[in-house]
Formats: C-alpha cells, sequence, structure tokens
C-alpha cells in the first residue's frame, strides 16, 4: 500500500459530500452515539459499490445505460426525500435523546442507503483503485479488497470526527431554534442540491 494511496484517499474522503452531511446533521440533532451510528451506516453503504468494482460488476453502468439511469434516480428521489426529511418538525434533525438501539438501527440504516443508491460510487472504486495496485499484485481481488478495506476504515474515522464536532456544537443548535432553523435550511438545501447534480449527471 502506496502512500499516495493514503493521501489520495484522505483527501477524497475529507470532501463533504452526502455522507459527512448526514453524519453532520445526524451529530447536530441528535448527538454523539447516533452521529456514529451513521458513520457506521455510511460506511457499510460502501461495500456494495466496493464489491461490485472489485468483481467486475460495476462495468454494467458502463455498458448499461438503464441499469444507470435507473439506479440514479432511486438515488435522487431518496436524496429529495432526506431533504424533505429534514424539514419536518420530526424530521431527520429532530432535537431529542431518542438513542435506544432501534433508533440507531434506523440512524445507520438511512445512512447505508444514502451510498448504496448513489450509482457514481461504483464507478469512483472502478477508476479509483486499479491506479494503486502494483503490478505484481494485477488482478487479485484480495489486494483489491483490502485496499477497499482500508478506505473505509478511513472512512468511518473521518466521519466519526466529523460527527463529533458537530454534536459539540449541539448545545448551542439546541438553545437557539433560530439558529437550529438555519442550519436544517442549509441540510435540506444541500441534500436537494446534491439530488439534483446527481439527476443531470450523465456517468
Amino acid at each position: 500500500m502506496s502512500v499516495e494511496f493514503l493521501l489520495t484517499s484522505l483527501l477524497v474522503v475529507l470532501l463533504p459530500g452526502t455522507g459527512v452531511i448526514y453524519t453532520m446533521a445526524i451529530g447536530l440533532g441528535r448527538g454523539f452515539r447516533p452521529a456514529v451510528a451513521a458513520a457506521t451506516g455510511c460506511t457499510v453503504g460502501i461495500v456494495p459499490a466496493a464489491a461490485a468494482s472489485i468483481l467486475g460488476l460495476a462495468a454494467i453502468f458502463h455498458t448499461s445505460a438503464l441499469a444507470f439511469q435507473f439506479v440514479k434516480y432511486l438515488g435522487v428521489a431518496y436524496l429529495f426525500y432526506m431533504a424533505w426529511n429534514i424539514l419536518r418538525d420530526e424530521g431527520l434533525m429532530q432535537v431529542d435523546e431518542d438513542e435506544d438501539e432501534r433508533s440507531l438501527f434506523r440512524t445507520a440504516l438511512q445512512g447505508t442507503l444514502l451510498n448504496i443508491l448513489n450509482p457514481k460510487l461504483s464507478l469512483f472504486f472502478l477508476a479509483f483503485l486499479p491506479q494503486f495496485v502494483p503490478i505484481d499484485k494485477a488482478g487479485s481481488i484480495v489486494y483489491l479488497a483490502y485496499l477497499a478495506g482500508i478506505f473505509m476504515l478511513m472512512t468511518l474515522v473521518v466521519f466519526v470526527i466529523y460527527g463529533a464536532f458537530a454534536a459539540r456544537a449541539r448545545t448551542y443548535v439546541i438553545e437557539s431554534p433560530a439558529v437550529l432553523r438555519w442550519i436544517k435550511g442549509i441540510f435540506a438545501g444541500t441534500f436537494a442540491f446534491l439530488g439534483l447534480k446527481l439527476a443531470l449527471a450523465d456517468r
């Protein structure tokens, strides 16, 4: 495993995307433990994309416009649903202390779906991982799985850190309803923008 792979992966993980936005929204609304659940769910959601690219299944998205469009519009619909869910009083960023196992599971499941319903994630892995495979390990499924595992571990750690910072700001958010409404609007708008961006994407 090269230093270039670690640095590139870190930069990719640090860039704010749907997973980061979701984890921070949960951290602000519900606290640290739910943010960890969100980060875990987003990380688990990477598994299908990584497995698809490793096994070569992601190539289907290059050859089948129908398959890509189908998954893409499912993802678009889910992103718009998340935006609407944030704006509802009882939605994604509800400020409460509900941290039971069912609530944490639902939080993780939503994060998992966010990444599963992103067809560009599998294309990213298909283009990203092979660049860092040494010639003597070319075609090695085990080595590709190893790189994907490292990427996922970095994703989990970075997302938990994002969630922790958001959770630290939670007290200020709770004490200021105006700030909460403002933040809800930003997160909802961001999810809507990401959904629109995905809807307009070709491949």
